[in-house]
């Protein structure tokens, strides 16, 4: 392999403990791989040139560890950070495998469940805080409804938003360097889920108490599983200031939530995807949320880790040539053609703007009749993506 695509830890690629150490397991079949030590999964990660590992609570934490269990886990992972060179950047809550959860976490119908759910977050706040993480990730799993009839909807929105005022509120009591990402996904496990897409986390973090603390944490595999395009989400996002994390896998359409290798599926998606994130400099962690095939032993994980970032790198390399290719930018410069006068009347509105715009022949006939090279632009992409150019 070329040592051009090699990761380094300034590529800030991050992998979950869920993620490499994720056994195999579906729902019709166990488990095919021996779980993982958190500790030995830095220190591999680490060996792959990664940046860092995120987190649920219960990745490091088991469920009913005691308080004495918790504190010499948590000081057995943090002296492993240290020894390789690894971050925390993110961490979250499990509120999905528990039984207690089968009905939502901030949404369950039950007070005590909702009750029990901001005090597992808050316990897990100060862990993820504990680690180093900034960026503290809600993907609502079980907040969701198989029957309409069980659930008030005015009210599951009230308690979701009453639970994330109450975090956002703790964090700045407890003085804490701390943002909030929330995590879009149409379905599964729940029949349906809420605030199903980024565009529906955008509008609902507006709601909130302190909405400059919270963003949200697109998924590649959840918006495609909704038909969407993620590369148009994750854009809105950034344009609004709200792109706070990412997590990166692929996925095939319709299907249930596959979280391939990054680049294993849409190709042409996933390329543009990077293009964009290196071409506004994005400073945030490219996260990889995916997991190997339920066909692989131990190797086969640690290649699926090494593919993601890999896949990145390379596709990296692709939008550096696509930005220097001369026929690319000149077809690119002509349908990006400017009107510094046209513009200025648009971007606000004036009665002196409705005048100058009212007097102007477009001539829209003329204009529609103007070709506009779109199929030569993606045919060179293709020829990019694919090394004949």
């Amino acid at each position: 392999m070329s040592d051009q695509y090699q990761p380094k830890p300034e590529h800030k690629f991050t992998f979950g403990l869920w993620t490499v150490g994720n056994p195999g397991r579906d729902p019709f079949g166990d488990v095919v791989r021996p779980p993982l030590k958190p500790t030995y999964t830095v220190k591999k990660l680490s060996e792959l040139g990664a940046y860092g590992v995120n987190l649920h609570d219960n990745d490091l934490v088991p469920f009913d560890a005691t308080a004495v269990e918790r504190d010499n886990i948590v000081s057995e992972f943090k002296k492993a950070l240290a020894d390789h060179g690894m971050k925390v950047p993110m961490a979250t809550t499990n509120l999905f495998y528990h039984p207690v959860f089968k009905d939502g976490a901030f949404t369950a119908n039950d007070p005590k469940v909702r009750a029990f759910a901001i005090q597992k977050t808050l316990n897990a706040i100060d862990l993820g805080v504990e680690l180093g993480a900034t960026i503290y990730v809600f993907w609502g799993g079980r907040e969701g409804a198989e029957v309409d009839a069980s659930k008030n909807g005015p009210d599951t929105v009230k308690w979701n938003r009453e639970a994330m005022n109450f975090f956002t509120h703790y964090v700045k009591d407890q003085g804490y360097d701390l943002r909030f990402a929330l995590e879009a996904k149409p379905n599964e496990p729940r029949g349906d889920i809420y605030l199903p897409t980024t565009g529906h986390m955008l509008h609902f973090i507006e709601t909130l108490d302190h909405p400059e603390m919270v963003g949200v944490n697109p998924e590649f595999a959840h918006e495609t599983m909704a038909g969407l395009s993620f590369i148009h989400g994750v854009a809105q996002a950034y344009e609004s200031g709200k792109l706070f994390h990412i997590d990166l896998n692929d996925q095939k359409m319709s299907r249930f939530d596959q979280d391939l290798r990054f680049g294993s599926e849409n190709i042409k998606a996933a390329f543009f995807l990077v293009k964009f994130l290196e071409d506004v400099n994005w400073d945030g962690n490219r996260h990889f949320d995916a997991h190997a095939y339920r066909t692989e032993d131990e190797q086969g994980v640690w290649d699926f880790a090494a593919g993601c970032m890999r896949s990145y790198l390379i596709l990296k390399e692709k939008a550096r040539r696509f930005n220097e290719d001369a026929e690319i930018q000149g077809i690119l410069a002509e349908i990006h053609a400017r009107d510094a006068e046209l513009e200025g009347l648009m971007a606000h509105y004036t009665a002196e703007s409705v005048g100058k715009l009212r007097k102007i022949d477009f001539d829209p006939d003329t204009i529609a009749q103007k070709g506009l090279g779109y199929e030569k632009l993606d045919q060179l992409t293709f020829e990019v993506l694919t090394g004949v150019r």
